[in-house]
């Protein structure tokens, strides 16, 4: 039986001078970078920080290159905690409580705190909640997850209490930070690292040679977390493959599967949004029209091939072309919608109409809607940049 030091000592090597493995990993990868938001955390106490983004888009490798930095002076000032390892939020206060009590005796001023994973214990709020309002805990504090409404939804519970906090969404590398990585300066080598962008997509892991498995493994497991049949998410997933990338509804995916209703169609699609999964194109038609047909789109091209083949449904080239650029302009701007009024626009945004083409175009469209053949794509995402990684 682990004493609550013993335990918390496991999670924190840096305390007994060892290197961390996951910095010791992040230190053999062939592409690794310190991320640009890191620089965006409040260090200010007191802060609750929150980061929140999908699984293995480098939460973890992020917030433990910060320890990396921080434990250099004064080791026992950074307390790092896995939640995924407590069977309750109590269990979570109860360490939060001795490490109070450690730092005091210690006499550890300023500390850091880092509670990895929250949205895998419910409740988790309760633990900081009641430290904050008792004024015990007055530290620098980053919770990391990778359910969006879960985050958000706590976030909420902390009105007045996060300090100089910040939340951070993370997503994996645009195509513009891909080619920063890959040290791209030619048009040529642009053009060769679109068609790799295009295969691999922006995880960093997977950048680095994680396999499918591992990524499609990461997901399941969130999915089985939260209590999701996987025999509907295949369906769905597969009834979304096989009409991108045409606007559809909820009542017409419904109709691809083996006879789930079309709310539990629409469930599930609400449930990928929060892991970061799918996005959703409203039309954009004399305001937002969000019961009409939506273009739904996948976040990353791995998350397409990597699903696509788990669901044993392939998706039509030109979808992906369109996919890219949907999720590009959606990070952009924060919001994307499509238009049609007796022709089709895939993608609007702030001004911006793009219409998206695998091939030459074949028709003419009105002023102003910007056609992008497949060479017009990569010179148009790399115009866009934006990104917080790079």
């Amino acid at each position: 039986m682990f004493s609550m030091y013993e335990l918390i000592e496991s999670l924190n090597p840096w305390w007994t001078g060892e290197e961390d493995q996951t910095i010791v990993s992040w230190k053999a990868l062939r592409y690794r970078v310190r991320p640009r938001w890191l620089s965006k955390l409040s260090l200010s106490p007191f802060s609750l920080n929150f980061i929140v983004g999908p699984r293995l888009v480098g939460k973890t490798t992020g917030i433990k290159l910060l320890i990396d930095e921080l434990s250099k002076r004064n080791p026992f000032s950074v307390l790092y905690l896995n939640c995924e390892i407590f069977s309750s939020f109590k269990d979570l206060l109860q360490a939060l409580k001795w490490y109070l009590g450690f730092k005091e005796r210690k006499g550890i001023k300023r500390t850091y705190i880092f509670l990895d994973e929250v949205t895998s214990l419910d409740g988790w709020w309760r633990a900081i909640k009641a430290l904050v309002d008792s004024g015990a805990l007055r530290d620098v504090v980053t919770v990391t997850g990778s359910s969006s409404i879960k985050v958000r939804r706590d976030v909420d519970l902390f009105p007045g209490r996060r300090g100089e906090g910040v939340i951070l969404e993370l997503t994996p590398l645009t195509f513009s930070e891909f080619t920063r990585l890959k040290g791209v300066e030619t048009d040529s080598q642009a053009e060769r690292a679109f068609q790799e962008y295009m295969r691999i997509g922006g995880f960093l892991s997977r950048i680095n040679g994680m396999p499918e498995t591992e990524l499609l493994r990461g997901y399941v497991n969130e999915m089985v977390r939260f209590g999701k049949s996987l025999e509907i998410v295949r369906e769905v997933l597969a009834s979304l493959f096989r009409k991108a990338p045409s606007a559809v509804s909820y009542r017409a995916l419904a109709a691809g599967t083996s006879g789930y209703s079309y709310k539990v169609v629409q469930s599930y699609i609400e449930f990928f949004k929060d892991l970061y999964l799918l996005g959703v194109a409203y039309l954009k038609e004399n305001g937002i029209r969000y019961r009409k047909e939506k273009k739904i789109f996948v976040r990353d091209p791995a998350l397409a091939w990597v699903f696509s083949s788990w669901s044993g449904q392939r998706f039509l080239e030109p979808a992906l072309y369109e996919w890219v650029v949907q999720e590009h302009v959606y990070r952009k701007y924060g919001q994307v919608y499509y238009h049609r009024d007796g022709y089709e626009v895939d993608v609007v945004a702030d001004g911006l109409k793009v219409e998206v083409k695998a091939g030459k175009p074949h028709r003419r469209y009105p002023k102003g809607i910007k056609v992008l053949d497949e060479e017009g794509i990569w010179r148009f995402l790399l115009e866009l940049r934006g990104g917080i990684w790079i």
